[in-house]
Order: C-alpha cells, then sequence, then structure tokens
C-alpha cells in the first residue's frame, strides 16, 4: 500500500515524490540505527523539513510505518512543481550525509562481525583443547625445570629459560593432539556423557577438527626435532611416546582404551615416564648442560624415580575417576572400562581410597625426610623445603576426603565436581614439586 501511495503521488505531484522519497529513506535509517545517538543537527532540519513538505503536498497521506507517524487531512492541496534551490541543496547534503553514514555503519558491522568470529572459533579451539590438561601440562614442564635444577638461581639463566619456553609450545600442541584425537574418535560417545564438547554439539566440524590435530602433532614432532641442543632426546622421547600412546589409545585398530588394563597402561606412561622423567631428562640436558637419558634419570636420579611414580599414581586416579561419570555412554557403545566392569561406587571409592593414602604417604615421607635434614644440619632450607611439600601433602589428602564425603558415585555431575577438584590438587602438587628435595 505504501509503495502504490507513493507511486500516486509521483503521478500527481512530480518532483514532490522525490522529496517524500528521499525523506522516508533516510528517516526510516536513522530509526533503525538506536546506537547512532548523536546525529547532525542540519541532517535533522533537514529531514523535518522535507515532512513539512510532505504534509503541505498531499495531507492525507500515510508515511512509514517503521516510524510510527500518521498525517491525515481530508483534501489535496496543490503544490509547485519546482523545490527551491535551497530546498535542493539540503536535500543534497541529507542524502550524501544518509549514504557516508549507511557506509560507515555497514564498515563497522563487518568490523564487528569479524571480530566476533575470530573470538568464537578462538573460544571453541579453547574448549576443543580440554583445558584442564593444557594448564596441568603448561605447569609441569617449568616445576621439572625447577625441580631438576642443582640451585634456585640456575632456573633463571637464559639456558634454562630457552629450554623451558622451547619445551613448552611442541607439548602443548601434543596435548591438543591427544585431546582433540579422543573427541574425533568418541564424537558418538561424547554426544551422551559429554554433549557441550565442540564436536558433539556441532560448534566444530569433523573436518577442521582433523585440520587442527594434523597440524598440531606435525608442528609439535618438527619443533622438537628443529634444535641440535634444545630439541634434545628427553623433549623427543616425551613427544614421540606420548604421539604413539595417544595414537594407539584412541584410533583404530588398537584402540587401547577398550581394554582397561592397557589404557591404565598409556595413562600411567604418559603422566609417569614419559612426561616427568622425558621432561626431567631434558631440563638437565638443554638447561643445566649435562647429558642425560630418559632411563638413566629412572635408574640413577632419586627425585626423578619419586615424581615420577607419584604423577603415575595421580595419573591412574585421574583416568579412572573420569570413567565414572561416563558410565552411561561407555557401557552403551561397549566401551568396557573399569567403571563399566566393576561399577561406579567401587571405583570411585577405590580412587579416592588411592589418591588419599597417596598424599599422606607423601605427608609422613617428607615430615621424615624434614626431621632428617635438621638433625644432620644438612640445611635449613632443604628442612624447610621438605616441611612445606609435607604440608601441602596433608592438606590435599584431606581435601581429597573431605570433597568427597558429599559425592554421589552414580550422580554424573557430582562425581565431575569431584573429578575436577582432583585437577586442582593436580595442579597444587606441580606448584610444590620443586620444594621437593
Amino acid at each position: 500500500m505504501e509503495r502504490l501511495l507513493f507511486r500516486f503521488l509521483h503521478l500527481r505531484i512530480g518532483v514532490a515524490e522525490q522529496v517524500a522519497s528521499t525523506c522516508k529513506l533516510y528517516c526510516c535509517w536513522w530509526a533503525r540505527q538506536p546506537e547512532l545517538k548523536m546525529v547532525r543537527t542540519n541532517a535533522t532540519r533537514t529531514a523535518l523539513i522535507f515532512l513539512s513538505l510532505l504534509v503541505r503536498s498531499s495531507q492525507g497521506f500515510q508515511t512509514s510505518s517503521n516510524l510510527g507517524l500518521t498525517i491525515k487531512t481530508t483534501t489535496h492541496l496543490p503544490i509547485k512543481s519546482k523545490l527551491t534551490s535551497s530546498t535542493t541543496r539540503q536535500a543534497r547534503k541529507a542524502h550524501r550525509y544518509k549514504s557516508n553514514a549507511r557506509h560507515k555503519y555497514s564498515a563497522t558491522v563487518v568490523d564487528d562481525e569479524s571480530i566476533h568470529t575470530n573470538s568464537n572459533f578462538l573460544s571453541v579451539l579453547w574448549r576443543f583443547s580440554r583445558p584442564h590438561t593444557i594448564i596441568g601440562s603448561a605447569l609441569a614442564i617449568p616445576s621439572i625445570h625447577f625441580l631438576a635444577a642443582p640451585t634456585l638461581s640456575a632456573v633463571f639463566s637464559k639456558s634454562a629459560l630457552s629450554s623451558i619456553l622451547y619445551a613448552l609450545v611442541p607439548s602443548l600442541l601434543m596435548n591438543l593432539y591427544i585431546t582433540g584425537l579422543n573427541q574425533i574418535t568418541d564424537v558418538d560417545i561424547d554426544k551422551v556423557n559429554k554433549p557441550s564438547l565442540p564436536i558433539a554439539a556441532g560448534d566444530l566440524s569433523m573436518s577442521n577438527a582433523k585440520i587442527i590435530v594434523s597440524l598440531s602433532i606435525i608442528t609439535s614432532l618438527m619443533i622438537g626435532l628443529a634444535h641440535p641442543i634444545l630439541g634434545s632426546q628427553g623433549l623427543n622421547v616425551a613427544l614421540w611416546g606420548s604421539a604413539i600412546l595417544g595414537t594407539a589409545y584412541s584410533l583404530e585398530p588398537l584402540r587401547l582404551k577398550r581394554f582397561p588394563v592397557l589404557a591404565a597402561f598409556c595413562i600411567v606412561a604418559i603422566r609417569g615416564a614419559i612426561i616427568n622423567a622425558g621432561f626431567y631428562a631434558h631440563a638437565m640436558t638443554a638447561a643445566f648442560g649435562k647429558h642425560a637419558t630418559v632411563l638413566g634419570c629412572l635408574m640413577n636420579d632419586k627425585k626423578c624415580a619419586m615424581s615420577s611414580l607419584f604423577f603415575a599414581i595421580f595419573g591412574i586416579v585421574i583416568a579412572l575417576m573420569k570413567d565414572v561419570p561416563d558410565a552411561i555412554g561407555d557401557a552403551q557403545f561397549n566401551i568396557k572400562s573399569f567403571t563399566v566392569r566393576m561399577g561406579q561406587k567401587n571405583v570411585f571409592l577405590a580412587m579416592r581410597r588411592l589418591i588419599t593414602v597417596s598424599f599422606f604417604g607423601v605427608g609422613a615421607a617428607f615430615v621424615r625426610g624434614a626431621s632428617v635434614a635438621y638433625q644432620s644440619g644438612i640445611g635449613g632450607e632443604i628442612a624447610l623445603c621438605r616441611s612445606l611439600v609435607a604440608l601441602a601433602a596433608f592438606g590435599a589428602g584431606i581435601s581429597s576426603r573431605h570433597q568427597a564425603q558429599s559425592v554421589n558415585p552414580e550422580d554424573s555431575p557430582q562425581v565431575y565436581g569431584y573429578y575436577m577438584h582432583l585437577w586442582k590438587l593436580f595442579y597444587l602438587s606441580y606448584l610444590f614439586l620443586p620444594f621437593a628435595r
């Protein structure tokens, strides 16, 4: 109806139709831009002039419904067929302002959409990386360097900082590869157990996920081999060992996660010997100039051996506790995890007891170590460091036990909350690892 009225106006009043059209476009555009609060006074005045002309030229004509303005009279009044020169100049000026503002607004929308798209992709990538595992890997490398350092000041040397930074990048990329590959192969299971993950939720396509994991593993392994000194044997053992076992854990035809014992072996090997001993040997070689191998560190260095044993046990606890809230999906897709075989309650209680006993055992050992250091006169600093580790271990043990008391093992959200609490204790363990001397 509005278009017909404009055509009628064009036939009856000629040039006035152009004025009304310009007014309509300008005012409709202005009304649709609530964020443009500051509009030039002369442009606003021009729009009002157009409305005034429209009222005079065709009373009874209804303007744009977007503006909600209705002007009514009972008769049509004759108007001049030509506008004055001043009105024409004002019309052109308003049209130029309208066009410039429209282009500026379009450019702003494009920029906002680009930023929004980039932020969305980064958010999806962050979720795809499984942030709690990324944080664990990021804390492990500097903590192990502190543990391997002969003195505290040696960690802040140029070679040590270079070693830490050089190891961080490929290890985080390898972490992304392992967690990403697991999501790609478990997408159907995740739709049942973890529907919020990016692939299961439809936020990340399968093709893009495969590109991400492929680039991650290739870049990670290439960085490990690129430098003759910083690309140490320990670093490459950690990267290649994690890649091989992570692939065997998730990918057919092996898919070791279907077999509880072999799945546990993969996790113990990665979290225990490969990560801790591998980066310990890397720190000794690349940061502190001592030739060291992974096997040599495990066999001959007590700090490396004991830290690897503790985090291997912690790795078992985290791995099996992760399966407790996933029992429904695992059973549905024939994943014979320990939880599916033994029941959620039994696995939950066993893992809670194991991690609690581990923390109390570490605490007792470091209390004894602090006492020996103090009595033998080895040094007050050593005794203090061991005392701090003992206090942290006892506190973590009490926390793990206390948090588990209110958890129903068959309630998946509650178990998952406890599982994430264990990751916090995992971070705490690495933060206090440098004091384990």
